[in-house]
């Protein structure tokens, strides 16, 4: 399997951006000191910043690799190569080797599809490449996974857990304004991700697939089992259930 056709369904929709149109009225704003995309790191966190985590999002057609590092010079995929439920994933820094980042050490998503083949109904390992860091992660499968690796998205929430209290939120909107965490609360197995909304704000006129990290802690909330996430505001008012 090719990186190209790996990559088409999600290169598609990214490709848009190219062709983009400064509007009016999308989501952004300033955040708040509540748990946000980039929360503040525990030191057993530091300890592990060479770690890497992933979830299953997109009902199964798409991916998502966590490392740990600057929250603002997130990794890219790069290349997406399959052989049966193995799937090999090399990331590279961002392009601009002068960009400033931020200092801090956050948990980062970068996100991939699956190439086709590949089944997100069983278990799936991703041999991930990132520089010096080489590691597997190994995905559970979704026996309640609709989508189809290759097939076009839904352009629905999705969310998938990446270790204990934390998920990864797939969104879908304009890639110049992310959804910026307000507040964030849970227990047991619900949690509720209030979202900043600010309808001053000018973003790029793309459909782009967008990573929010949502940190609830250890043992704050149930994570096996069915979750049920309750997006609030931003534009993405909904529910998004977390299997």
């Amino acid at each position: 399997m090719s990186m190209t056709s790996a990559l088409r369904p999600l290169a598609s929709v990214v490709g848009l951006v190219a062709a983009a149109l400064l509007v009016a009225g999308c989501t952004a704003g300033p955040g708040s000191e509540t748990p946000t995309s980039s929360p503040v790191p525990s030191a057993g966190a530091i300890d592990d910043q060479n770690d890497v985590e992933g979830a299953l999002l997109d009902d199964g057609r798409m991916f998502a690799v966590v490392t740990w590092g600057s929250s603002t010079c997130v990794p890219q995929v790069d290349q997406v190569e399959a052989q049966g439920q193995t799937v090999t994933v090399t990331l590279v820094d961002p392009d601009g080797t002068d960009k400033a980042c931020t200092a801090d050490l956050a948990p980062r998503a970068s996100l991939g599809a699956l190439p086709e083949g590949v089944d997100p109904k069983t278990d799936i390992t991703l041999n991930v490449t990132y520089g010096d860091i080489v590691d597997d992660v190994d995905l559970d499968g979704d026996p309640a996974a609709g989508g189809t690796p290759g097939s076009s998205t839904e352009y629905l929430p999705s969310a998938g857990w990446y270790d204990d209290g934390g998920l990864v939120l797939l969104t879908w909107g304009s890639s110049s304004c992310p959804p910026l965490v307000e507040s964030l609360e849970g227990s047991g197995n619900a949690g509720t991700a209030t979202f900043v909304t600010d309808d001053t704000q000018v973003c790029t006129m793309d459909m782009a697939p967008r990573a929010t990290m949502l940190a609830f802690g250890d043992d704050a909330v149930e994570d096996d089992g069915t979750f049920t996430l309750t997006l609030v505001g931003g534009g993405l008012d909904g529910t998004v259930e977390v299997r």
